[in-house]
């Protein structure tokens, strides 16, 4: 999807949210105020942090959209994740809120009045609310968008309030029981464990989470395809903001490859890869790999096995033996628990009593997409 659609499609669907979320909120402050009930007039409190929150993520796509510049060059999409945490912490206020009103009303109780009308309003805002919820969730998903995702998922969990609100109503009508406050707390709950899952997700958005591995095989399946590259790996994903992934990856070629064949490959791996998964492949290193020389081939082997025997090595790639200098280099792939130092140095020695005489260089790498 085109930036500018995107943005105009979360404004939109924002814009939908802050005038559905103002009338009920009009509508809910008016029935919990002639009714003297604490929970209706909470509920209205909870639409108008809503369109709040809806405004935010106007805010945080407009600003996301800002074009790149010398003091960002990579641009602003990184906002979205801002404004996300922002409608995260507004979901978690909310519930805190209602909690405590919840138990002060346990504590001090409150008589209500409802009428038929008044029920008939809060089922109507119920019914508003999932239909709302589920558009905004689903428009979310189409733009990409973790803040309209939140501020779906919310209008939702409202609505699940609104309805305990409703039985209550009922509940106090039929047999004079006030159990909206208790009702109230357990909501509560529910809100406040939203708001914490959405704002853990988006400080993992802004961390940088593991690339998905699915994602992670497709792209190195195309690298592959790639006439003369016999293997990817070290690929390296990082994320600027929704649609706004740069990477980098090594590939492994023959050493009788030239510099403009490599520059071909290279060239080729970039477009198809933009243009198949709209990831922009920043760099391609390159590794060779020994040809027509069945001692390095012998040598690979028994390097392989003496480096994945070690407890934490996950992956072993870019081997290159020359004979003539007696130098010999390889990438070791470790596990996040592993002692880095420990293992190289023990794989280093075996690869020595093995091969003595040469000069063992080894780069570890990171656990990243497999």
């Amino acid at each position: 999807m085109e930036e500018k659609t995107r943005s105009r499609l979360i404004v939109r669907t924002s814009v939908t949210g802050i005038v559905t979320n103002v009338l009920l909120a009009g509508v809910k402050a008016a029935v919990g105020l002639l009714a003297h009930s604490i929970a209706v007039v909470l509920d209205a409190v909870n639409n108008l942090s809503d369109a709040l929150s809806s405004v935010v993520t106007i805010l945080g796509a407009k600003l996301a959209g800002k074009r790149p510049d010398k003091k960002h060059p990579l641009g602003y999409g990184r906002i979205e994740y801002l404004s996300a945490m922002i409608v995260s912490a507004l979901v978690l206020y909310a519930g805190i809120t209602s909690l405590v009103e919840s138990v002060k009303k346990i504590i001090s109780p409150e008589e209500s009045d409802y009428s038929v009308l008044s029920l008939v309003l809060i089922g109507v805002a119920v019914a508003v609310k999932i239909v709302l919820g589920r558009y905004v969730t689903a428009q979310g998903k189409k733009a990409e968008s973790a803040s309209l995702i939140a501020s779906g998922k919310d209008a939702l969990f409202d609505a699940v309030l609104s309805s305990s609100v409703l039985v209550c109503a009922v509940i106090r009508l039929t047999t004079g029981l006030a159990l909206e406050p208790y009702v109230g707390i357990v909501i509560s709950g529910f809100i406040i464990k939203a708001g914490i899952e959405m704002m853990l997700e988006t400080v993992n958005d802004i961390l940088g989470k593991r690339t998905d591995p699915e994602l992670s095989a497709s792209i190195k399946k195309l690298i592959v395809e790639e006439p003369g590259v016999r293997g990817a790996y070290d690929l390296f994903i990082s994320n600027y903001g929704p649609n706004k992934d740069y990477a980098s990856v090594h590939i492994e070629v023959p050493d009788t490859v030239t510099a403009t064949e490599i520059d071909r490959m290279t060239r080729n791996i970039q477009a198809r890869v933009y243009r198949e998964t709209g990831i922009v492949m920043a760099g391609v290193g390159v590794y060779s790999y020994n040809t027509g020389d069945d001692a390095a081939a012998r040598a690979r082997e028994d390097v392989r096995k003496i480096a994945l025997r070690q407890e934490g090595v996950l992956q072993f790639h870019g081997f290159y033996m020359d004979e003539e200098t007696k130098n010999m280099r390889f990438d070791v792939v470790l596990s996040f628990d592993a002692q880095g130092a420990d293992v190289l140095d023990e794989i280093r020695r075996e690869v020595l009593e093995a091969y003595p005489g040469y000069t063992v260089i080894i780069a570890p790498d990171l656990d990243l997409t497999d």
